[in-house]
């Protein structure tokens, strides 16, 4: 029996190793050059300097059940954390930081330290349990049903009701820079589950990068597959599945549920089709990766702790601009995810030197500039920030999605991550497609965005079952 699988991103890639183990023979095309897809790392401002072109720190890797069952180190993937998981920086000179364990995030927080370790806790201290659930589709029966209902409690509720359990404007600030990356308005309902899930990361496995770039876990799962005979081709952009040889053989496709209509075409039913017409995508990012000539002059200079830094400043400052953006608005403030990862990797820049990367989210497909609103935000906490720039690189959300297919109008998690779209992503059917040996994995299937690599192995799993085997 073979398989194909259609792009290299993790999620492809971690079905092509699921399936091979398994015994099949695996093929993977990738469109671009170097796989990974927004997993990659490149000198993409000067010589020397290796940014990651998408995402760079991954709680949710180190947190991946999947991940966890392979011998990463073996396979090259060594996991560089920062001395706190984020650091907050606030206007009156102080900031306020996610710490790696409970009892120093109690500290931290001071009034607040027990109502945030009391809501962390649970999944904090069993987050491999958690993890089994969370990151399966959510119509399942859970292996932990006392710890998910307490979970689902809180985390299907708005961040603005999870934020009233909070007296002091630091806690509330910290959790606002956490559930920025759900790229949800924070009055709508599940908007609380990445502050939580995000949350209890922090004292669990942390908020680590991947040394020398994020670049090194595509290379690792890559590395997973040739140990099981499994091949890929880079550079091998397919249209359609009429390209491939299909003949006993199933399709695993790592594209959203958009591009899946152009490369199946007839082979969807008009049911399925229609279904994944009404699929809804969410806010685009706009990015700039930096070259500096020193680290980043923080007004706090203990934000150079964490290899994260959010850059909103208040809960309701940072509740604005995600409102804004949810109702197709350019926020007049943004609110910056920043990160440092050279910092605590010397691999990512020349001696002295270092590296960066900051976006804020924006409608999806926009076209406006944000380059100097991001930089007034980091100028606000770092300020001389623009004279330590040697080099910059701009993205757009059309640049973003013409380096990965898969970023449509800029959307990092291939669609919105409203309840609807959790429940049934991209249909109830998750990862089949209603077409016999054709299946979804990519992060328009459950759990959706985030590099954990569990779209990918839920996937193979179900074509397994499928199978027989």
């Amino acid at each position: 029996m073979r398989a194909n699988v259609i792009g290299a991103g993790p999620n492809g890639l971690s079905a092509a190793v699921v399936l091979a183990a398994a015994g099949l023979q695996v093929e993977v095309f990738e469109a671009e050059e170097q796989a990974g897809g927004a997993a990659r790392t490149m000198e993409l401002t000067l010589p020397g300097f290796l940014n990651d072109f998408g995402s760079s720190v991954y709680p949710m890797g180190a947190g991946s059940p999947f991940f966890r069952s392979l011998p990463l180190e073996e396979l090259g993937l060594e996991w560089v954390h920062g001395d706190a998981c984020v650091a907050h920086p606030l206007d009156d000179g102080t900031a306020v930081f996610l710490e790696d364990t409970l009892e120093a995030q109690e500290r931290e927080l001071g009034a607040d330290g027990k109502a945030w370790v009391n809501l962390m806790r649970p999944a904090a201290e069993r987050w491999w349990d958690i993890a089994e659930d969370v990151l399966r589709p959510p119509l399942h029966v859970p292996r932990h049903p006392l710890l998910m209902a307490r979970f689902g409690l809180y985390a299907v509720q708005s961040a603005d009701a999870l934020a009233k359990r909070f007296k002091t404007e630091r806690a509330k600030a910290l959790l606002a820079g956490i559930v920025g990356h759900s790229l949800l308005s924070f009055d709508q309902p599940m908007s609380a589950a990445v502050g939580i899930l995000f949350g209890a990361t922090a004292a669990s496995v942390g908020w680590p990068v991947a040394k020398g770039g994020a670049q090194a876990i595509p290379e690792a799962l890559i590395r997973r597959l040739e140990q099981l005979g499994g091949v890929v081709h880079t550079g091998r952009r397919i249209e359609s599945l009429d390209e491939l040889d299909t003949r006993d053989a199933i399709m695993m496709c790592d594209v959203t549920a958009r591009q899946l209509l152009k490369v199946a075409g007839a082979r969807l039913t008009a049911g399925y089709r229609r279904t994944l017409e009404r699929f809804e995508y969410g806010p685009g990012a706009f990015k700039i990766d930096y070259a500096l000539s020193e680290p980043i002059p923080w007004r706090t200079p203990e934000c150079r702790r964490a290899i994260t830094v959010h850059l909103g400043g208040t809960y309701a400052e940072i509740a604005q601009s995600e409102y804004e953006v949810a109702q197709g608005r350019i926020a007049e403030k943004p609110n910056v995810l920043l990160t440092q990862p050279s910092l605590f990797d010397a691999a990512r820049a020349p001696a002295g030197r270092h590296t960066a990367w900051a976006y804020c989210h924006v409608p999806n497909g926009a076209t406006v500039d944000r380059t100097q609103a991001i930089e007034d935000q980091i100028e606000r906490f770092a300020p001389g920030f623009r004279d330590c720039v040697l080099a910059r690189r701009v993205w757009s959300p059309a640049d973003l999605e013409r380096m990965d297919a898969n970023l449509l109008g800029g959307d990092i998690n291939a669609g919105a991550f409203h309840l609807k779209q959790v429940l049934f992503r991209p249909s109830i059917r998750a990862y089949r497609t209603g077409t016999e040996g054709l299946y979804l994995c990519s992060a328009s299937t459950p759990p959706g965005g985030g590099v954990h690599g569990m779209c990918g192995y839920n996937a193979a799993q179900v074509a397994l079952r499928d199978l027989g085997r």
